[in-house]
């Protein structure tokens, strides 16, 4: 019998390249029986995960990049007098 944690497991094994298509596949198989997917639905939805993903691995990369610089403000220096704003 085939159970959540086998199909889990097999998930691990699958080569990262394969791994949207088999996204979709599952996904397939939430919709009520008889609904028509085509391919455009997929590349729509799989484009707005791309841009989702896209923006979760740069926070990934970028949070707390700086926590061991020490950011300093510099003075502020001399301006000149000019005439006031009427």
């Amino acid at each position: 019998m085939v159970t959540r944690d086998l199909l889990k497991e097999e998930i691990d094994k699958v080569k990262e390249e394969y791994l949207t298509a088999l996204y979709n596949i599952i996904k397939v198989f939430e919709l009520p029986t008889g609904t028509v997917v085509t391919t455009s639905d997929f590349e729509a939805n799989n484009a707005a995960k791309v841009k989702e993903s896209d923006w979760s691995d740069f926070i990934e990369e970028t949070y707390g990049c700086l926590k061991d610089d020490s950011i300093e403000r510099a003075p502020q220096g001399e301006y000149e007098i000019r005439e006031a704003v009427k």
